[in-house]
């Protein structure tokens, strides 16, 4: 039914498989009835004479692709590049060499030469390194596209246009050098209903769907809603372009440090459904790494497993469940531990991230206290949970280690701050000493959880990316440091009192008080500048 039937793995968000790791999610891809693997390249591929493209981000070499590319292919699993050709230039922009590319913000200056010549130089180092002849050229979320740089030279102009003009220059290239291209169709969408994608009932306007080059196939990208009948409508909206389809779902590992599994199940298999009823055959499950890219892809293997057979039409979850442990060795109600750190309520399974959110939050400023004491989430129980089946996973113990630590760690640090408010307000000495101690057990803990997090970092990726990791976890301790210090320079007497927790406390989110799913670094540590 499939003629591809695959996984996206994002390593443009500082973490790139290593060698080993990428072999082995291909053995496992390949076990689970998988045939494609697109690697989500933004800049992490050699270009020649494109220095700078990839520099100190632990970019795959050419040696390394083709390396990768022939080990995939003796296992039936096609190796696709998956680029960016218009927008999501967010890691090269910092360095002046592309500043001079760009319209607005990560976005590429339309109709400059130069930037055709760029692409050009990316189109060849693919036809170079892939044997396949398929890629994935982007072209997504660009929504300030003709509004920056572009509007400055040549006025406003209509941004279908604009985009379309685009999209037959790099279907151009891509057919010199032999690719069949497809792209993320959000653009033609958004531009059709004032910046949404899924909107019910959206048709792109005729005359545009015609302008779509004959060589470029559409995506539609969805990880997102529950409802069979969202996914028939966008499917249905997408196949009156005419052009070969591609669906795009998604196993959510782009949540902070642990998966988000529950929800995967929820939103993959109305999509699977989905599908099989349109007849759609190209699929990919991406895996993205927002922000940092913590979660490793192997913590979701039951459910790329589950998605896989939700598409042959089995829904029988003791079933599906029974052939996973079967074929790993592994139970699949194990690895769905893995999501504890990200669960406020087992009644709940989508929107939360509590262990980044709360790991981040200042124990100061209280960004979310009010969130977290209404929450209460056990940590001390998740962390015991995950230590028995730590015992129990084999050479997947690591993933259990890495999420028990972060558990024991929240443990302490979640009510932190509420604590530390009220000890400070209480005016009561030994409620302060206590809390003290509390700050001193947290520090100790956020090494340990470190040590485990570098360990399995080092395990499955290169190295690089990981100083944003010793950056944001070292300012975790420190503040913590800093923090117990100045609480006992209160308790002796040598400060008269603690500005920050002298501030009454708002939340986060007024609209929603109880927000605990914040994945941005800077937008969780602090209200000031980053």
């Amino acid at each position: 039914m499939y003629r591809y039937f695959g996984v996206m793995l994002d390593c443009s968000r500082n973490a790139v498989l290593n060698l080993e790791s990428a072999k082995k999610l291909i053995d496992s891809l390949q076990k689970m009835g998988y045939n494609a693997l697109e690697l989500y390249a933004e800049d992490m591929y050699e270009v020649k004479d494109e220095p700078y493209f990839g520099y100190l981000r632990g970019r795959y070499s050419g040696r390394e692709l083709k390396e990768l590319d022939a080990y995939a292919a003796a296992r039936g699993v096609e190796l696709i590049p998956c680029i960016q050709t218009l927008a999501h230039f967010t890691n090269p922009v910092k360095l002046p060499r592309f500043r001079k590319l760009t319209d607005a913000n990560d976005i590429l200056l339309i109709d400059e030469e130069e930037t055709y010549e760029f692409l050009d130089r990316l189109f060849c180092s693919l036809a170079e390194n892939f044997s396949s002849r398929l890629v994935n050229i982007g072209m997504d979320e660009a929504h300030m596209v003709g509004l920056g740089k572009y509007l400055d030279r040549h006025g406003y102009c209509d941004r279908f246009e604009i985009l379309n003009r685009h999209l037959k220059r790099v279907a151009d290239i891509a057919e010199k050098y032999g690719f069949r291209p497809h792209m993320w169709s959000d653009m033609f969408f958004r531009l059709a209903a004032g910046g949404e994608y899924y909107t019910e009932g959206v048709h792109v306007p005729a005359e545009v769907r015609e302008k779509v080059p004959q060589n470029v196939a559409l995506t539609y990208w969805d990880y997102y809603h529950t409802q069979e009948s969202v996914y028939d409508g966008m499917i249905a909206a997408h196949q009156e372009f005419g052009r070969e389809l591609w669906f795009a779902g998604g196993a959510w590992s782009w949540q902070g440090f642990a998966p988000r599994t529950r929800f995967t199940y929820a939103s993959m298999k109305p999509a699977m459904r989905s599908i099989r009823k349109h007849g759609v055959e190209n699929v990919m499950i991406t895996m993205w790494g927002d922000n940092g890219a913590e979660c490793p892809p192997f913590s979701l293997l039951q459910a790329l497993y589950a998605i896989r057979r939700y598409a042959d039409g089995e829904f029988d979850e003791k079933k599906i469940r029974a052939e996973f442990q079967a074929l790993f060795g592994l139970s699949a109600e194990d690895l769905d531990l893995l999501e504890l750190p990200n669960v406020v309520s087992q009644d709940e399974c989508e929107g939360a991230n509590p262990a980044k959110s709360l790991l981040y939050a200042d124990p100061f400023l209280g960004l979310y206290d009010g969130a977290a004491e209404r929450a209460q989430i056990p940590y001390g129980a998740y962390a015991e949970n995950l230590a028995a089946a730590k015992a129990r996973a084999g050479e997947y113990a690591y993933l259990f280690e890495t999420q028990e630590k972060l558990c024991r760690l929240m443990e302490k640090k979640a009510l932190l701050g509420v604590n530390t408010r009220r000890a400070y307000r209480s005016g009561k000495k030994e409620e302060l000493r206590a809390v003290i101690v509390e700050y001193a057990e947290a520090e100790k803990r956020t090494d340990e959880f470190f040590a485990a997090f570098a360990a399995q970092w080092s395990r499955v990726n290169k190295q690089f990316g990981f100083e944003v990791q010793c950056a944001r976890l070292g300012g975790v301790k420190q503040r913590l440091a800093y923090c117990r210090g100045r609480l006992l320079s209160y308790l002796n007497g040598e400060t008269d009192r603690l500005e920050e927790l002298e501030e009454e406390l708002l939340p986060f989110d007024a609209d929603n008080p109880d927000c605990l799913h914040n994945n941005v670094y800077r937008l969780i540590v602090s209200t000031s500048e980053l």
